[in-house]
């Protein structure tokens, strides 16, 4: 089960490796649980081959394993008829939302003590896990060797002294920094930023060229025409797009979020900033501008990081070899997980409507979301850009 099947790190991954288990025999099913069109899955060169549907058109099958892939599928496991549940996490997402939401964090936290299997794909994960009771499988996520690699042809040259920026990520996703990047990147003295993003964007200050929702193909050459990858989340899984980079040539700049020490070496392969220390992020990306010698040292360790790792296909056998051992598992107890979700569900029903009932203007910005969601696509895009727009220029004057 995915959330959604829009371009995104997650999805990408339950692609890649869903596509593995059908070259290997296996019956796959993707439900989603968020509409969808050909277009919506056109991003990535798998996709259209895998069997997507509606998580309603999937309920009225019998399947042997459901894998959840985010917190909001976990809880849907209840209403599927399988021999066996499973959970595939590929980050705490309880903090992907602000502290003072803690009714709904509580309510995802509770994803991670069903009576399921679980796999994951960083050490850091498994390890949080445990301190739920769960003993995962780790998998790692692999790279398309076929597609990120220093053989891609860029989309424009890179200059020699004048180092290309890349910031990459989603914006109106606070944790992602987006606009901080941008906005750093531009402070610190780079003359040429470029934006890769999921978000429909065509137009931000300081950008010279922008690449919204394309393919994975086209972001490979994307990556393989800049230097430096500016990546400032505070929240990831596995981290992939510095680990892309890194395939096409590039080093990268990013804070010390969990999951960057899966690969990232501060000073050998990139550059780690302490999280939230915008000083030191502006100093850090001055730097690399400035100082032509550190910049070839971290190409140098990035491109000996992505000799040695593994590629899709390794990561994929090392899934499917998990997806082939739950066979042996116990049966999952439905009773048990139906129970467990119900109790979750009314635990945060009872907490969130005592936080609504405290403040006024939580409900209220609720119902203006609501009213904002079903705005025509082309106006949510209109809106969508004026806000990548606002959040740029306010934090381009903040950081001055």
């Amino acid at each position: 089960m995915a959330g959604s099947l829009a371009i995104s790190g997650g999805t990408y991954v339950i692609f890649q490796h869903a596509a593995h288990l059908v070259a290997c025999g296996h019956h796959v099913t993707i439900a989603a649980q968020e509409p969808f069109s050909d277009d919506t899955i056109s991003w990535h060169d798998a996709a259209r081959s895998l069997n997507c549907i509606s998580i309603e058109q999937a309920r009225r099958h019998e399947f042997d394993v459901v894998i959840a892939t985010w917190w909001k599928t976990a809880l849907a496991l209840p209403g599927f008829n399988a021999a066996r549940y499973a959970y595939f996490v590929q980050s705490i997402e309880s903090r992907f939302y602000p502290t003072d939401e803690g009714p709904l964090r509580r309510l995802i936290d509770a994803t991670y003590r069903l009576p399921i299997n679980f796999v994951t794909e960083a050490r850091w994960i498994k390890d949080h896990l445990a301190d739920f009771g769960q003993s995962a499988s780790l998998v790692r996520n692999g790279i398309r060797k076929d597609i990120y690699s220093h053989d891609v042809e860029p989309i424009e040259e890179r200059t020699e002294g004048s180092p290309r920026i890349l910031v990459e990520g989603h914006f109106r996703v606070s944790f992602k920094n987006t606009a901080l990047a941008i906005s750093l990147a531009r402070r610190a003295g780079a003359n040429d930023v470029w934006l890769l993003t999921g978000s429909p964007i065509n137009w931000v200050p300081g950008v010279r060229r922008i690449f919204s929702q394309v393919p994975i193909d086209a972001a490979a050459r994307v990556y393989r025409s800049c230097d430096v990858l500016v990546k400032l989340s505070t929240v990831e899984g596995m981290f992939g797009p510095p680990l892309e980079m890194f395939h096409c040539g590039g080093t990268a700049i990013v804070l010390d979020v969990s999951g960057h020490e899966e690969y990232i070496r501060h000073m050998e392969n990139a550059i780690v900033v302490p999280m939230r220390d915008h000083a030191a992020a502006l100093d850090a990306i001055s730097s690399i501008i400035r100082d032509g010698k550190l910049l070839r040292s971290l190409k140098e360790g990035a491109k000996a990081t992505a000799a040695r790792w593994p590629s899709w296909v390794e990561s994929s056998t090392q899934f499917e070899r998990w997806v082939a051992s739950l066979e042996r598992a116990p049966e999952s107890n439905r009773s048990e997980v139906t129970e467990l979700v119900k109790t979750a569900f009314q635990e945060y029903d009872r907490d969130e409507r005592r936080r609504l009932a405290a403040n006024h203007w939580i409900r209220w910005r609720y119902r203006a979301y609501a009213r904002l969601a079903r705005l025509p696509p082309r106006a949510l895009s209109l809106l969508e850009n004026l806000n990548a727009i606002l959040e740029v220029c306010l934090l381009s004057r903040e950081i001055r």
